[in-house]
């Protein structure tokens, strides 16, 4: 035998002849090191399951079913003409009413329908109250009624009756009803454009003639009048009445012409 040879069929640093030594791991089914891999417990996240459930349960029987989180009272604010009661009454939440149960939008709607609300928000006031804000209609203009007078919003809803016209009130001269009309509402529209423009000792307005609304006529105190046209560009329309009247003062049978705010003129 040469010097050499390999016995026995074994390779230098002891390794097989045929190949390779198999790769070290985990043996089957076991985890790291041989040991066996954790596995869920089954109960446990039914556990967990059942308790998020109960935990639901509960809220929804807070909010919904119980006697914690229910309409004990009603809060009303911005009343003046109007009656909290009536306004309690239109909202048609019965004390009692889950607070999660309550559709502020509906009743809000409800109230609105009363004659003397213009707007009304309702909110839930946890735990167990609903705020109720009414911005309620104001008078605008005074229209003749009888023998008397009647003041009435920009729709021409009424207010309140009065034997005399309050100065603070222009008198509106309308074709047909009152409310709804679209003359009343250019007139609204005049007043509140003019509301402060010029000085109340100069000219005061007497009365608005809005039987055509795309040609309203100003009365003021003392005779002068002013063409003041449809109900557009109110605020420029203002303005420049009030640098005419700055320039030249009222005067019986004066006329100031701002329909066409641009080219205001004095006759």
């Amino acid at each position: 035998m040469a010097r050499g040879s390999v016995v026995g069929g074994a390779e230098p640093g002891g390794a097989k002849a045929d190949g390779a030594a198999p790769a070290e791991g985990p043996a089957p089914g076991g985890g790291e090191g041989g040991r066996p891999a954790p596995r869920s417990d089954p109960w446990k996240a039914a556990f967990i399951v059942l308790l998020i459930v109960a935990l639901l349960a509960v809220v929804t029987w807070v909010l919904l079913g119980s006697r914690l989180l229910v309409v004990r009272e009603v809060r009303v604010t911005g009343l003046e003409r109007m009656d909290r009661a009536e306004v309690v009454r239109a909202l048609a939440v019965p004390t009692g009413t889950p607070l999660a149960r309550v559709d502020t939008e509906a009743a809000a709607g409800r109230a609105e329908g009363l004659r003397l609300a213009e707007q009304v928000e309702v909110e839930r006031s946890w735990p167990a109250s609903l705020t109720v804000r009414v911005a309620e209609r104001e008078p605008r203009l005074a229209v003749r009624a009888g023998d008397g007078f009647r003041l009435v919003d920009h729709d021409g809803v009424r207010i309140e009756d009065a034997d005399t016209r309050p100065a603070a009130y222009p008198l509106a001269q309308v074709r047909g009803e009152v409310e709804g009309n679209p003359g009343v509402a250019a007139a609204a529209s005049a007043a509140e454009a003019l509301d402060g423009a010029l000085p109340e000792s100069e000219a005061r307005i007497t009365s608005i003639d809005a039987r055509d609304p795309a040609s309203i006529t100003v009365e003021l105190d003392g005779g002068a009048s002013v063409e003041w046209g449809d109900a557009r560009d109110g605020a420029r329309k203002a303005r420049a009445l009030e640098i005419l009247v700055g320039e030249h003062p009222p005067t019986p049978d004066r006329v100031y012409d701002v329909s066409a705010v641009d080219m205001a003129v004095v006759r």
